[in-house]
C-alpha cells in the first residue's frame, strides 16, 4: 500500500531529519518537504502567533496544507505542547502529536507520546551568573534558548540563542534597555534535540500502527482503543479497576477483536478498592 511512494513532512523546523529515515527503513516511503509551508502561522511556541486549534487538529491541518501544495497524496505532521505532565504533578513533559494522513487510501492514524525527558523551562534573571546557571542547567549550547523583555512578552524576543556570544550579546542588550529579562528553552524542534528525540520515538510509535493491520479488511491502523477492566484481587478476588484484555478496533470497517491480558493473572491489593478503599 505504501512502498515506494512519496510522502510529504510538513515541516519548517528540521524534523525531517529523524522522521524521513524512519520512513523510508521501515515503509520504503520516499519523503520530502514543502519549503513554502510555514508552519508557525497555525501558532507559535513563543506566542508571537496564538495556536487556536486543538494539537490533533494543528497536526491534520499540516498534513493537508503540505499536500495542496505540493500535489502530494500523503503526508505526516507533529505538533507539540510542554508543561505538566498529565498525571506526574510538578514534572514538566513533553507532549507529542503525530499524524499521518494518506488521502488516496482514506486513512489517518494518529499516535501520541509523551516524554518527562525535557529540558523545557524558563526564568526571569537579573544577574550575569543566573544566566550561566540557567544556561547550563537547559543544556546550552546544544540546546537554544530564547530571551523576551519579560514573560509571556511579545514585544522584543529574540530566539534561537545557539551560542555563548550571542547569548552574551543578547543579555547585555536586554540589560542595559530593560534591567533585567526572561529567558526560556527554545522548543522548536532544530534547537532542541531532546524534543528531536521524543519526534523520533514518537514516528516509531506510528510505524508500529501502521504495521499492524486489520484480520477483516488489511486496513492499516489497527490498534488498541479500549481496555476490559476487572482484574481480580490476589487476596479477595473481587474485581479491580486494572484491565484483563485489550480492545482492538478498525476506524475503517469497525472490526472489533478482544485480547485478554495474561502476563499478570491478578492484582496486587493495594490496588483493590475493596481491600484498600
Amino acid at each position: 500500500m505504501f512502498n515506494n511512494r512519496k510522502i510529504v513532512i510538513a515541516t519548517k523546523h528540521k524534523k525531517e531529519q529523524v522522521i524521513a529515515p524512519l520512513l523510508l527503513h521501515e515503509l520504503n516511503l520516499n519523503a520530502i518537504t514543502c519549503t513554502e509551508l510555514d508552519t508557525d502561522l497555525l501558532g507559535t511556541f513563543s506566542g508571537e502567533i496564538e495556536r487556536n486549534l486543538s494539537p490533533i487538529e494543528a497536526a491534520k491541518q499540516k498534513c493537508y496544507l503540505a499536500m495542496d501544495q505540493t500535489q502530494c497524496d500523503m503526508a505526516i505532521a507533529s505538533e507539540g505542547s510542554f508543561g505538566p505532565h498529565p498525571t506526574l504533578f510538578f514534572v514538566n513533559a513533553d507532549d507529542e502529536i503525530l499524524v499521518f494522513i494518506d488521502r488516496k487510501n482514506d486513512i489517518e492514524i494518529i499516535v501520541r507520546q509523551v516524554s518527562t525527558d525535557t529540558n523545557f523551562n524558563g526564568t526571569e534573571i537579573v544577574k550575569e551568573n543566573e544566566l550561566k546557571l540557567f544556561a547550563e542547567k537547559a543544556l546550552f549550547p546544544s540546546h537554544g534558548l530564547i530571551m523576551r523583555d519579560k514573560k509571556d512578552s511579545i514585544h522584543e524576543i529574540i530566539k534561537g540563542i545557539d551560542n555563548w556570544e550571542m547569548l552574551q550579546n543578547t543579555f547585555d542588550y536586554f540589560k542595559a534597555k530593560y534591567g533585567c529579562m526572561y529567558i526560556e528553552t527554545d522548543m522548536r524542534a532544530q534547537f532542541n534535540p531532546k524534543r528531536m528525540e521524543v519526534i523520533k520515538q514518537a514516528t516509531q510509535k506510528l510505524i508500529t500502527k501502521i504495521k499492524s493491520t486489520c484480520p477483516q479488511c488489511q486496513i492499516p491502523g489497527f490498534s488498541i482503543t479500549d481496555v476490559k477492566r476487572g482484574l481480580p484481587c490476589k487476596i479477595c478476588n473481587m474485581p479491580t479497576e486494572s484491565p484483563i484484555a485489550h480492545i482492538y478496533k478498525c476506524n475503517q470497517c469497525a472490526f472489533t477483536l478482544i485480547k485478554e491480558i495474561t502476563e499478570k493473572p491478578f492484582e496486587d491489593p493495594m490496588h483493590c478498592n475493596f481491600c484498600n478503599p
